[in-house]
């Protein structure tokens, strides 16, 4: 999936606390070059890993109370170079990323996962991949 991603991509994951949405990333940033640390950004909102390219922004909106709020951290300039990954993006209010590739994490009974994606028309032909 790294190799498929462009400047203007937003991709949010969605799933209960424990999941592995910080997991997820924590891969997806190792396959784009990142090394070195990969921190929650739960309590400072927003990540940013400028050295990779395209450069990639990493939010947690679960501390969210009010869409509102969204307006002072700048997300939407974030597109302009870069890459958007979101976590509990459900905090930004109903239709705030309808263009993202949509990803949802939820545990199954046997303690696996399982992964969905809602996939926008701006990933056609870059999903589903090898």
């Amino acid at each position: 999936m790294a190799s498929r991603l462009q400047a203007g991509d937003i991709v949010t994951l969605e799933g209960p606390l424990g999941i592995g949405k910080t997991t997820f990333v924590r891969g997806l940033l190792e396959a784009l070059g990142h090394r070195g640390e990969v921190p929650s950004p739960s309590f400072a909102i927003v990540q940013p890993y400028e050295e990779l390219d395209p450069p990639v922004w990493h939010a947690d909106l679960y501390r969210i109370d009010d869409p509102a709020e969204l307006d002072e951290l700048g997300l939407e300039s974030i597109l302009e170079n870069g890459v958007l990954l979101v976590e509990w993006p459900s905090h930004a209010g109903e239709g705030f990323f309808v263009d993202a590739l949509a990803l949802s994490l939820e545990p199954l009974p046997d303690g696996a996962r399982r992964l969905t994606a809602r996939v926008p028309s701006s990933w056609q032909g870059r999903w589903p991949f090898p």
